[in-house]
């Protein structure tokens, strides 16, 4: 009995394991901070942050596309229709173009999942005003 108990036990300590590793990995901020540094070229965050090439990511996470002020937008981006949230970001930063046909945004996208959620988690830290969260 007690090699059957300490089997099952060994078999269910081993699935836990294979569940835990099976979900998604947490969002690393920090990670994705660095992996903004390639977004830097078009766009700024923060305080003080100005529309470049590219408009103010401030407050993108929950924002409308198209929607910041000052920025010249394409028809393709102001009209559609996305609201900037987890999901929509995920499948835009893969590959722009893909999601939003006719979008200036010149970037060929990031390849990596773990980029990407990891630039989300990056974007989610900074408010509309430029503060840190």
């Amino acid at each position: 009995m007690g090699v059957r108990l300490g089997l099952s036990l060994f078999s269910l300590v081993a699935g836990a394991g294979l569940l835990l590793s099976s979900t998604a990995q947490a969002q690393d901020a920090a990670a994705g901070e660095r992996v903004f540094a390639q977004c830097k070229a078009c766009h700024q965050m923060g305080e003080g942050a100005k529309n470049s090439v590219g408009p103010v990511l401030n407050g993108i996470v929950g924002r409308p596309a198209g929607s910041v002020a000052n920025y010249n937008y394409s028809d393709a981006n102001k009209n559609s229709g996305l609201v900037w949230d987890e999901a929509t970001l995920t499948v835009y930063l893969a590959n722009p173009r893909a999601k939003v046909p006719g979008t200036k945004m010149t970037f060929a996208g990031l390849k990596k999942e773990s980029d990407i959620e990891n630039v989300i988690a990056y974007l989610k830290t900074v408010n509309a005003d430029g503060s840190k969260k």
